[in-house]
């Protein structure tokens, strides 16, 4: 059976391991998201989250969060692999988990095509 648990070496923790990912200057959107990217050296992907005050008051960026951490929970299989993410909702829309789930698939798909 899979694990599905989002383990703290899957997150992105170090303002140097941002720096990095925004650095290389990949990045796909949608209405939902910005995705920006770059290789890592393990066979997983890891995410970063980064929700400004845009994204709405503390209770609308506590739930971005908690969505995005949730989609990239049960996501990061389908993911793929060396690759690390930052995750930024765009102003203005609604987080709701399936929209989030597949924005962040698609785009990560889209990234990884960008970055080989």
């Amino acid at each position: 059976m899979s694990d599905f648990s989002f383990h703290r070496s899957r997150r992105l923790l170090k303002k140097a391991e941002f720096d990095r990912v925004f650095a290389r200057r990949r990045s796909q959107g949608d209405g939902m998201l910005i995705l920006y990217a770059c290789e890592n050296e393990l066979d997983y992907p890891r995410i970063g989250l980064v929700v400004s005050r845009k994204a709405g008051n503390a209770v609308v960026r506590n739930r971005w969060k908690r969505c995005l951490r949730e989609a990239f929970r049960l996501s990061q299989h389908e993911l793929p692999a060396g690759i690390d993410l930052v995750a930024l909702p765009r102003a203005g829309a609604e987080p709701t988990m399936p929209r989030v789930q597949q924005s962040l698939r698609t785009l990560a798909q889209r990234l990884a095509r960008q970055l080989r």
